[in-house]
């Protein structure tokens, strides 16, 4: 039960912030209109230094009343202005924002929605439930928050600074002594700022995987009495956490007091140089004033750089692993060839989860247009495993299988599943209405009868129409709880809905007691009539109910035929069957 090694893939630096210029080509008109106000923004707050300077100058040479009253309404004048522009400027930003973010989430839930389920169940859950989670939600507040901010810094930065190296020259050679130690801290911090986050997320990852098998597991753990060992599991994860957090709280703790230094640097020396040059005669004290005051403000949006990178990265770390979902290479190699028939063949298919370790050896199996074949055998036999591969969910090692001639995964998903439908012990009921989740598998233009219709296929109409608002309840997550054998009435009613030539049923009676399951499969039985259907089941009423049974043992077909022909073999089947039926 521990959890697995196997991570999903991290976008390198440059596909993020190619994926980020993109992603902003898309929005042009947002773009530079909030970058446009931003700086008229920017360039109305810097009246502020240079009208107080002339102030200072005038009082100095003598002044009027008057004269400052003028300067103080162009002074709240120019604020307003500012005031306006800013608020407008956020407004577009945030605008742009959610844009940006709502695009960047369709993006991740098509590609993880692309994802080979082989690669989801390898990856395990915690890594993928972590990049749905944290990830996003750090995404999210970047997007919204640190990144309009950050560019507003920026803007706000350049500006000030043009505007400073216009009092006079002089000013760039105190600003620039505050570069090297910024410099210095910031690369410093960027060459391990990312590595730090993205061990820090994948840390959370662990976490969850482990927490969520345990769950998920809470009856094994208490039964076999390992809830120790979970707990040491758990504490040691928690331990890689904290060891990923407080190396980055290092890093923070190191350069954010490097960059008050440098910021700290350009404000005493513009003090002291411009001081020296009007002593000099160079310069007048209006200049001094002004100089020093567009430096004293360039440290706020220049610290707000600086700390809002320190979010940057973590949103950075946060899509690099968002986007690193897309990077999962496909399983499938469509072909475009048209599958000539219905007729489903497996041919010498061995197939690993682990390399160098098969689960299936060579296995044969051709099921006819129209045939109905139970697999039965022990636990851990294989069954499941070559399911999922005639459901052309995963790709065979080496061998084929193929439908009408033509591979499963040499055909597009959609066409695939045309011709099998797998329908496993996990069912997932949507948040929505009973009539919606339904819909998902009808085609266009079903309507109530036709979804009514699939329910009373499978024995669902009765409890159905008791539900309060019948097919308009809602049901999922904070709606109307159904138990696990309505969820799998309603997982059969979609397959009913869906309409494929070939079914996989993996199980998808179990959870039913054994009379209602007889009951359902009776059912089931008209609404399959003409399809091929392929059931893995423990329960041997449907291997005697089949046109033929395989039984699979250590990943091998071990005997293959009819009922009657494997009870009167004496084989491994007519020993399960006697078991059965509790004469063994």
């Amino acid at each position: 039960m521990s959890a697995p090694d196997t991570r999903l893939p991290v976008a390198s630096t440059r596909e993020v912030r190619r994926y980020a210029a993109r992603l902003t080509r898309h929005h042009p008109r947002l773009l530079w209109t909030a970058v446009t106000l931003h700086v008229l923004a920017a360039l109305a707050g810097l009246a502020a230094p240079r009208l107080l300077g002339d102030l200072v100058q005038s009082v100095q040479e003598g002044t009027t009343t008057a004269h400052v009253d003028e300067i103080m309404l162009a002074l709240a004048g120019f604020l307003l202005v500012a005031t306006v522009l800013t608020r407008y400027a956020r407004y577009v930003s945030q605008v742009l924002g959610e844009q940006v973010l709502a695009e960047l989430r369709e993006d991740f839930v098509g590609n993880a929605l692309a994802l080979p389920v082989g690669v989801v169940e390898s990856a395990g859950s915690g890594d993928l439930l972590t990049r749905t989670s944290r990830d996003v939600d750090q995404l999210g507040w970047s997007v919204r928050m640190a990144l309009p901010e950050w560019t507003i810094a920026v803007i706000t930065a350049v500006v000030t600074f043009v505007a400073a190296i216009s009092v006079g020259w002089w000013v760039a050679l105190p600003c620039v002594l505050g570069v090297p130690p910024l410099v210095i801290g910031l690369r410093w911090y960027l060459a391990r700022a990312k590595d730090g986050y993205l061990r820090e997320s994948a840390s959370y990852s662990a976490i969850n995987a482990t927490l969520t098998e345990t769950v998920e597991g809470a009856r094994t753990v208490e039964a076999l009495g390992t809830g120790e060992e979970r707990i040491r599991a758990i504490d040691t994860d928690i331990d890689e956490s904290y060891r990923a957090e407080r190396y980055t709280l290092y890093l923070r703790t190191v350069f954010f007091p490097n960059m008050e230094i440098s910021y700290l640097i350009p404000t005493v020396a513009t003090l002291l140089f411009g001081g020296w040059l009007y002593t000099q005669g160079q310069v007048s004290l209006g200049d001094v004033t002004a100089a020093t005051l567009y430096v004293q403000m360039l440290i706020d949006p220049v610290d707000r750089i600086v700390s809002i990178l320190d979010e940057l990265q973590i949103g950075a770390a946060s899509l690099a692993r968002l986007l690193g979902v897309a990077q999962v290479p496909d399983d499938r190699e469509v072909s475009g060839a048209e599958p000539d028939g219905e007729d489903l063949a497996a041919t010498d298919v061995r197939f690993s989860y682990v390399e160098g370790r098969d689960v299936l050896h060579g296995v044969d199996l051709v099921v006819g247009v129209g045939e109905r074949v139970a697999m039965v055998g022990p636990s851990g036999a294989g069954k499941s495993t070559l399911g999922r591969l005639l459901a052309g969910i995963h790709p065979p090692r080496t061998g084929s299988v193929t439908v009408g001639g033509v591979g499963l995964t040499e055909l597009p998903l959609d066409d695939l599943r045309g011709h099998v439908a797998l329908v496993t012990q996990e069912h997932h009921v949507f948040v929505g209405t009973l009539r919606e989740n339904l819909a998902l598998a009808a085609p266009p233009g079903a309507v109530d009868d036709d979804i009514r219709g699939a329910l009373a296929a499978v024995d669902a109409l009765d409890w159905v129409d008791a539900l309060p608002d019948g097919l308009d309840t809602v049901v999922g997550s904070g709606g109307r709880a159904v138990t696990a054998p309505q969820a799998q009435q309603i997982a059969l009613a979609r397959l009913v809905l869906a309409d494929p030539h070939t079914l996989v049923l993996d199980e998808a009676t179990s959870l039913i007691d054994p009379r209602a399951a007889r009951h359902l499969e009776r059912s089931l039985a008209a609404v399959l009539e003409g399809r091929t259907v392929i059931a893995i089941a423990h329960r041997l009423f449907s291997a005697h109910d089949a046109d033929r049974v395989a039984v699979v043992e250590d990943g091998r077909i071990s005997e293959l035929g009819s009922h009657d022909e494997l009870v009167a073999a004496g084989g491994s089947y007519a020993a399960l069957w006697d078991s059965w039926h509790g004469r063994g």
